[in-house]
This record gives structure tokens, C-alpha cells and sequence, in this order.
């Protein structure tokens, strides 16, 4: 996502009153939640038709509503985008994990049985673990590009080499 430095949506922007008001009270709007989460009403857009985010409720005329527990969604969707270099794929295998950890949550809060709290924690343990496999797979492929660049560099390298000295014969 590109951002440039005097982009209000760039996350460094300070909020508005209104803005600081609706995040107070939790009933954001979507111009409101993308200020504050820094990323743009379109993307907002995207990842709600793409799942990852989902309005907490609808006001008459279909305007969408957030609360601050949607706040922390978007941030986090967006850290994992730009600070980790998800795809939207990743980032989904993340938030499905922790929906299976949150549904582990409120059964034990619940008071859920042994056999219902066992399945659910089988089921964490198994969301994590596809998590982690997914997340060492893209850390094979980023290592095996890097050493492809590190590699491209060193013919360069050894190319420029050739070339100076070529000129010093010359």
C-alpha cells in the first residue's frame, strides 16, 4: 500500500474530536475507522468483500458501523500486510487461527465440558500448527529468494570487476 507522507490515512495523523468521540463510544463509520486504523475507505471495502473485516452492524441506508474491537482488526490486518509482508491468504490463515483460540476462550468462560474443551483445543492446536507450517513455508521461499539476489549480486559484481579491470588494460 502506498502511502505518502501527508496522506491522512498514513496512521500518523492525529484524530479528529468526532473521531476520538465515535472511538470512545465505539460507533465508528467507516471514513472514521480507516483514519484511525490508517489505511483508506477502498481497502476497507476490499477486506470486508474479501471477509477479513465485517462491520459490527448496519445503520438504516446500509452505512456501515465498527466498534474499537474492529479498530484492532484493521490494525492488525494492516501490521501484518506492511509490517510482515502477508497476502491476504496469510492473513486469513492467522485470523482463522485465532477465531478457533477465541471460540477455546469463551467455552472455558462458559464453562463448556471436558470433551467440548478438549475438541476445541485440538482444534487450536491444529489451526496453529497449519498457521506455523503455512508461516515456514513462506519463510523457505523468502530465504530462497534472497540467496537468489544475493547470488545475482555477486555476478554483478564480479562483472563490474571485469569490467574495471578491462579498463585499466585498456
Amino acid at each position: 500500500m502506498n502511502r505518502s507522507a501527508g496522506d491522512p490515512s498514513d496512521g500518523f495523523a492525529a484524530p479528529s474530536g468526532a473521531i476520538e468521540a465515535a472511538a470512545e463510544t465505539g460507533v465508528l463509520r467507516i471514513g472514521e475507522l480507516a483514519q484511525l486504523a490508517g489505511v483508506t475507505t477502498r481497502t476497507l471495502r476490499y477486506w470486508e468483500e474479501m471477509g477479513l473485516v465485517e462491520p459490527s452492524a448496519r445503520r438504516s441506508g446500509g452505512e456501515r458501523v465498527f466498534s474499537r474491537e474492529d479498530v484492532e482488526r484493521v490494525v492488525r490486518i494492516r501490521d501484518l500486510q506492511d509490517l510482515l509482508g502477508f497476502s491476504l491468504a496469510e492473513i486469513r490463515a492467522v485470523l482463522d487461527a485465532d477465531a478457533v483460540v477465541d471460540r477455546l476462550r469463551r467455552a472455558y468462560r462458559k464453562g463448556a465440558g471436558t470433551d467440548r474443551r478438549k475438541r476445541l483445543l485440538e482444534e487450536a492446536i491444529a489451526a496453529n500448527d497449519r498457521l506455523i507450517a503455512r508461516l515456514d513455508d513462506t519463510i523457505t521461499r523468502i530465504e530462497e529468494f534472497r540467496r537468489e539476489r544475493v547470488t545475482k549480486g555477486e555476478r554483478m559484481r564480479a562483472k563490474a570487476a571485469e569490467l574495471a579491470a578491462e579498463s585499466v588494460m585498456a
